[in-house]
């Protein structure tokens, strides 16, 4: 007799099982698609910033209904739309679909747009055309996306640790990581604090971060002082976290107020290293990767290296920050690396650093350096050598001296005799420099800087920037404005990877390309350390030649004029007529008014002309064919030239900016006649951007007024002023308004 259970058994463990694998595929969910607005912006990320995304939709009508405008994905899925990217009658633009899984119709169809290469990667076909593709096989084809779209490198890959996400209900999508604040629209991050992983980011945008494989991460390089009820605060990317570390008192007592790195493990600390180890010296440059510290030499600088200000209010700052000829500064140092600079105190503006540039300005660096002295002059380098010059020896250094492998060669006078460089020529000839002149050897040849008091540089400046003839009250203001230009770049650190704060030439203030003079010395001497401020701080103090009889205002170089509100448009004589001088008629009549009288129509720039033709024009405004017309679109304050329409046969170019259209309609085949009927020639660009033109026959007549940029204190306005009688306080009032002179206090 069979053994029916038996057999039943065996047949049914099979058909079950079909069953059971029958089920599995027809009611298996679909695996965490992702949504049609976070794929949209990080395809829109692949291509473009999120501002240049929003500038290409500045004016532009949107896809999705009024009410729902306001979304953080409108704007990527409405540049898609535009570009072709999405097809709104397959993809509706409204919240429903953006809220919903992209299928991979959707994204072979983004992809074929961009190259038929990367459309194979969609993988669609016709049974899962209309299926959500799953998220991980999204971020495999974003891999492939990006591949073929960032060849200039823009969207970076890395590991990054987050250490906030989002800033309370004011501010959802920000992320704050090791790479610094990013938008994070759309993206869920609070269960990553804490983590590291890798990520994508664009600019100031995340695109993309991963599951991170582990729930332990190490803040490096943070400070760490006392919070309130016992806990601690931790400065660490950009933000200020309150932590609970578990420590006691005594161990809380040894990290207060130091560098630590934190080991952190599921967001709790475990560890904590302190870093005690600190240097100190004058810095003598600041590079990209490492520091260079007078008796230390070049030092690396730690991957997660930070700089914080620790007097006054407590801040992050930035390596820029770090001062090059200062000592205010603390370096914390760990396994050879600096890993943070303290900036202990205020600077005293006392020393500035001078970039020397080659004979002519045209290079910042030289293929060898000569040097002599009336007295000894003293070398040392990076290992402590020394070497004496006797006076009236020339000592000569070129790029293959080895003792600049080592760092900087630094020359030091041993009486306090200037030093000579014979190596280059100036206005006055061969130039001499009070203070050190350091040497180091850069890929493009020697850079040559001068170290000098703030004040000795300045009676260098003065002679170079405004004649030592000029009335006192007016050196008086040139020796004001060049310490406050200096002061702010001293600040702003410009070459600290040569470690110089500016240059001689005129790119910053011409330095001791004329001999000093006694009334110039005395101008410098009178306002010792006097700057000035508005509210408290020192003003971007912009000088030039000669006005038209109006100046600009701050927005002269496309910036915002609320910024520099001490930068107002003054006219420097009375307005009889009442002209509106941003107006095309107006101003015309205006720059043509040779009888118009100004605090500088005395001089021979306050008007000028000029003409050129098309055939000249043609030589810097190509692709539009013959030159036929010239128009000036838009005037700022004051009248200068805004924006230039240039008519061609074959087409229009538009000039913004005063400095592109000075450049564009110069040329130094140009003769220009000035007020008094001099002619000048040899300016490959136009004296100033305050100009009318006319059209004469196939040339066009340019009448122009003043010289140089336009905004702040017009020299020989400051002179005619100070002719009649103003004091250099009033007439640096009258050109920046609502200043104050302040003196900095610094040993003399």
């Amino acid at each position: 007799m069979k053994d029916w259970k038996a057999i039943g058994w065996i047949i049914g463990i099979p058909v079950l099982i079909i069953l059971l694998m029958i089920g599995i595929v027809i009611y298996e969910p679909v695996q965490n698609g992702i949504s049609r607005g976070e794929a949209a912006r990080a395809a829109v990320l692949a291509l473009l910033s999120r501002e240049e995304c929003e500038s290409f939709l500045d004016g532009k009508t949107s896809h999705f209904p009024a009410g729902e405008t306001d979304q953080w994905y409108v704007k990527y899925m409405d540049y898609l739309y535009e570009n072709g990217y999405l097809d709104e009658e397959t993809t509706a633009a409204d919240e429903d679909s953006a809220e919903g899984y992209i299928t991979y119709g959707e994204v072979e169809r983004l992809a074929g747009t961009i190259s038929s290469s990367l459309k194979a990667k969609a993988r669609a076909t016709v049974n899962n055309r209309e299926k959500p593709i799953p998220r991980d096989e999204w971020w495999l084809f974003y891999d492939s996306l990006l591949n073929t779209v960032n060849r200039d490198g823009q969207v970076k890959e890395e590991t990054l640790t987050i250490y906030q996400a989002g800033d309370g209900d004011e501010d959802p999508w920000t992320v704050y990581t090791s790479a610094g604040a990013l938008d994070c629209e759309g993206l869920t991050l609070k269960r990553y604090e804490d983590r590291e992983s890798r990520a994508i980011y664009r600019d100031g945008s995340l695109i993309y971060f991963e599951e991170p494989k582990s729930d332990q991460v190490v803040y490096e390089n943070v400070w760490i002082t006392e919070g309130e009820d016992g806990d601690c605060l931790v400065y660490v990317g950009g933000i200020t976290k309150t932590m609970k570390t578990g420590f006691d008192d005594r161990e809380k007592e040894e990290l207060y107020n130091n560098i630590v790195d934190l080991h952190l493990k599921d967001g709790r600390v475990k560890k904590a290293v302190v870093k005690k180890e600190r240097i100190f010296g004058r810095v003598l440059a600041v590079g990209s990767d490492s520091i260079e510290i007078e008796g230390y030499g070049e030092l690396p600088l730690s991957p997660t290296f930070q700089v914080f200000q620790t007097y006054g209010t407590f801040s992050r700052k930035k390596p820029e920050d770090i001062l090059v000829g200062y000592d205010n500064q603390e370096f914390v140092v760990s396994d050879g690396q600096v890993c943070a600079a303290l900036i202990v105190r205020a600077f005293d503006a006392d020393t500035i650093r001078v970039l020397l540039m080659d004979t002519g300005f045209d290079s910042l660096f030289h293929p060898s350096v000569s040097l002599t002295s009336g007295g000894d002059m003293t070398l040392t380098w990076a290992d402590g050598g020394t070497q004496r010059v006797a006076a009236g020896e020339t000592f000569t250094v070129t790029a293959e001296e080895a003792r600049l492998d080592r760092g900087r060669l630094i020359v030091e006078p041993e009486d306090g005799e200037e030093i000579s460089v014979t190596s280059i020529s100036r206005g006055q000839g061969t130039p001499s420099y009070q203070g050190r002149l350091e040497i180091s050897s850069e890929e493009e040849g020697l850079a040559l800087v001068n170290e000098v008091y703030l004040e000795d540089y300045l009676k260098r400046v003065v002679p170079s920037e405004m004649p030592a003839s000029y009335e006192k009250e007016a050196l008086k203001a040139q020796a004001v404005c060049a310490r406050t230009y200096a002061y702010r770049q001293i600040q702003a650190n410009g070459y600290r990877q040569y470690g110089a704060h500016v240059d001689d030439s005129t790119s910053y203030q011409v330095y001791n390309n004329i001999a000093t003079n006694s009334r110039t010395d005395t101008a410098v001497d009178e306002t010792y350390g006097q700057i000035l401020t508005y509210k408290g701080e020192p003003v971007e103090a912009f000088y030039f030649s000669t006005s038209c009889g109006a100046t600009a205002d701050g927005s002269i170089w496309g910036g915002d004029p609320d910024a520099v509100p001490y930068l107002k448009s003054r006219m420097l004589g009375d307005n009889p007529n009442g002209y509106d001088l941003t107006n095309n008629v107006d101003f015309y009549n205006f720059i043509r008014d040779n009888s118009y009288e100004a605090w500088d129509s005395d001089y021979a720039m306050f008007r000028w002309q000029t003409t050129t033709t098309g055939e000249i024009l043609s030589q810097k405004v190509t692709g539009i064919g013959t030159v036929e017309n010239i128009t000036v679109k838009s005037r700022g304050a004051g009248g200068v030239a805004k924006e230039l329409e240039i008519t061609g046969s074959e087409g229009v170019k538009t000039v913004n900016g005063q400095g592109q259209i000075r450049s564009i309609l110069g040329n130094t085949s140009l003769t220009i006649r000035r007020k008094d009927g001099t002619t000048i020639n040899g300016f490959d660009t136009l004296p100033s951007a305050f100009i009318a033109v006319e059209k004469s026959g196939s040339a066009f007549r340019i009448y122009g007024g003043g010289y140089g940029h336009g905004a702040g204190m017009s020299q020989n306005g400051a002179q005619g002023m100070a002719k009649g009688g103003s004091g250099y306080e009033d007439i640096l009032k009258f050109f920046y308004s609502g200043t104050e002179l302040e003196t900095v206090e610094k040993e003399p």
